[in-house]
């Protein structure tokens, strides 16, 4: 077969939550522009919605924390010894890695050796990490597409062939249903304010959070008697994973409808990560909490050099929801961010004025288009 009739393929590497949605996005802005376009690697549900061949699931793939990595190490070469074997079998026209660094980085430079094209979206967070790991970058990665626009210019000064393109969750994020029908849906009191916990797509994050969130919530219900709480559950981990947190409590748990819990409770309590962001894009006072093992806290603070740990604070440049972590992820300190929020109106106010230059930060809407344009003109590119 010969490169003109060859069948034109993307090997994708998403690895976590975030980066399935961001994955089936972009496949289906792909598949939009071309149609027979073969996908496969490690991915998610979403993603196999828009005909990805999941080889490994993203559920499969997500630690939190360097001891959790260290204990799932023999797993996780596994897994990248089958995707390497993939690599060899399949000759994908280009392979894609979407976040993911410490796995996506290491996979790169095994592809390097193929001669296989590499791109890489949403890049790592070298600006968290140190500028040295871009020179690693830019050895491994034929083509970075960035979505903060001051990860272009890190980028650009080491040579790099690289391209702003805004952040996808401003195409991604928006509700489907009103506020009354999603109410009704869940049986609450539109009348009473409401609280939306959502703890995390790890099991650890769960496990680790759930319980003081709940904590909390028991101490401001004293305060406000008529206040409804809303458990998220994540698309990627199973009932059994909330039970033991929620098998006794009279609580509203769906499914499916972040964005929707997101938009329409009072305050979120919130684990850091991609969902602060969504929070933020849709406007609603929040706190963030972070919570992992203490030695791999310890080494992450030796590691990373940035003040704020909330993606929130990081773009703004400064504190605009409060983060409790580690040890301060305690039920009275969130209780006492909670009531904060409810009854100052100046702060609530103050925050959303916040959250609205966060959101206008990330860029206008397009980003997926402007990211699938940008893969199909490398794939043209190594085809021809």
């Amino acid at each position: 077969m010969t490169s003109k009739n060859k069948q034109k393929s993307i090997l994708i590497i998403a690895g976590e939550a975030s980066g399935d949605i961001h994955g089936a996005g972009l496949i289906r802005e792909i598949k939009k522009r071309e149609p027979t376009i073969k996908f496969f690697g490690i991915g998610g549900s979403r993603m196999a919605e828009e005909g990805f061949e999941i080889i490994h699931h993203v559920s499969e793939m997500s630690f939190l924390g360097f001891l959790e990595v260290l204990k799932h190490l023999p797993f996780i070469r596994r897994v990248f010894h089958d995707m390497i074997i993939l690599l060899e079998e399949k000759k994908p026209s280009i392979v894609l890695l979407i976040d993911y660094p410490g796995f996506n980085l290491r996979f790169a430079k095994a592809v390097n050796k193929r001669s296989i094209p590499v791109v890489y979206y949403i890049s790592p967070q070298v600006w968290a990490w140190g500028k040295r790991r871009v020179k690693k970058i830019a050895r491994r990665v034929d083509r970075m597409i960035v979505i903060f626009p001051f990860e272009e210019d890190i980028y650009k000064k080491e040579g790099m062939n690289v391209k702003y393109v805004g952040h996808p969750l401003k195409d991604i994020v928006k509700v489907s249903l009103s506020k009354k029908s999603f109410i009704h849906e869940l049986k609450i009191d539109i009348a009473h304010p409401t609280i939306g916990l959502l703890p995390g797509s790890r099991k650890q994050e769960v496990n680790r959070l759930l319980p003081e969130m709940l904590k909390a919530c028991h101490l401001v219900q004293k305060k406000i008697p008529d206040l409804q709480l809303i458990v998220g559950l994540a698309p990627t981990l199973s009932d059994e994973i909330y039970h033991p947190f929620l098998k006794h409590e009279t609580i509203h748990t769906v499914r499916n409808r972040t964005y929707e819990i997101m938009a329409y409770s009072h305050v979120v309590i919130v684990a850091s990560g991609t969902a602060t962001l969504e929070t933020a894009i849709l406007n609603t006072p929040m706190i963030i909490l972070y919570k992992m093992s203490a030695l791999s806290y310890l080494i992450g603070r030796l590691l990373v050099k940035i003040k704020h740990v909330g993606l929130v604070n990081i773009i703004a440049g400064k504190s605009v929801v409060p983060e409790l972590l580690q040890r301060n992820v305690t039920a009275g300190k969130i209780a006492r961010e909670v009531l904060d929020l409810f009854s100052n109106q100046d702060r609530r106010e103050q925050m959303k004025q916040n959250l609205k230059e966060v959101s206008h930060r990330l860029g206008e809407q397009g980003a997926t288009k402007r990211t699938a344009e940008i893969v199909i003109e490398c794939i043209n590119r190594t085809e021809s």
